[in-house]
């Protein structure tokens, strides 16, 4: 397929469905579907599968001799993901120092061997934060680009997708939060910086008392005061809009909560082209 410029591919992998898609800078329609494929995945999602059938579903929306030289971006469902926060050691000047201490609390927190993960920072060197994922998931996605001659842009699980789009953006005091299907990731912000990432799960009555409830608890939790403003992507309740003297939620963007794409679709259109 001959590529215009400024087009590219931008792949959503879930749990069980990949969704490829067309995106266009300059010309209109931005967003074109190309191809979804559903898979059975290892058990448990985790690093020891090899992740094969995934692999097979990407050789069926990427057919040989169709994209070659062409700019591929992938979004991950951050459950394939883990992401994770590190305090900064006492006494320590290296980067060897904090990817040790990245290290050790990785497999306090998960249990997994660091070595069957591969891992990536996007950290201020006073709060490092650090996202893995595993190795046999990037060895199925570059070999399939590889054998399919794309160029691969980035491989990011959707909450720092989202996070590398409106950090910038947020108010001071403000937390950051993704709501996609049933979870609600906040990114817990104290004094204009990341402090921790939490997957949260979503009841299906939760209302404006629950979230400002569970945001008093993750305040409790990590030591900092509440937030009075969460700044969140998705598509909410319409009682969590609701504005509160004490506190209030606001929309920074829903076009990926569009409840007509699915799943891996509204992952690989997280945070539009930018």
């Amino acid at each position: 397929m001959r590529r215009a410029f400024g087009m590219g591919l931008r792949l959503g992998v879930a749990a069980g469905s990949v969704s490829l898609w067309r995106s266009s800078r300059w010309r209109a329609p931005a967003w074109t579907l190309l191809g979804e494929a559903a898979y059975v995945p290892d058990a448990g999602l985790g690093p020891h599968g090899d992740f094969a059938a995934l692999g097979q579903a990407l050789e069926q929306v990427l057919p040989a001799g169709h994209y070659a030289r062409w700019p591929l971006s992938v979004v991950l469902d951050d459950g394939l993901a883990r992401l994770w926060q590190v305090d900064m050691p006492q006494g320590a000047a290296r980067l060897a120092d904090i990817e040790a201490a990245a290290a050790l609390r990785f497999q306090s927190l998960y249990g997994d061997a660091p070595g069957l993960w591969h891992s990536s920072r996007a950290w201020d060197a006073r709060v490092p934060f650090f996202c893995a994922v595993p190795r046999a998931l990037l060895e199925q996605l570059t070999r399939v680009a590889l054998a399919r001659k794309l160029a691969l842009i980035f491989i990011t699980p959707q909450f720092a997708r989202h996070w590398n789009r409106w950090h910038g953006a947020l108010k001071p005091g403000a937390w950051f939060g993704q709501l996609q299907e049933n979870t609600l990731t906040l990114g817990v912000r104290h004094e204009g910086r990341l402090r921790a990432v939490r997957a949260l799960p979503v009841p299906p009555d939760a209302g404006h008392g629950w979230l400002e409830q569970t945001l008093m608890r993750e305040a409790l939790l990590q030591g900092v005061p509440a937030p009075v403003l969460l700044q969140l992507c998705g598509a909410p309740p319409a009682g969590w809009l609701v504005r509160a003297e004490a506190f209030h939620c606001q929309i920074l963007s829903t076009r990926d909560g569009d409840g007509a794409l699915s799943p891996s679709a509204r992952l690989a259109r997280s945070a539009g082209l930018a």
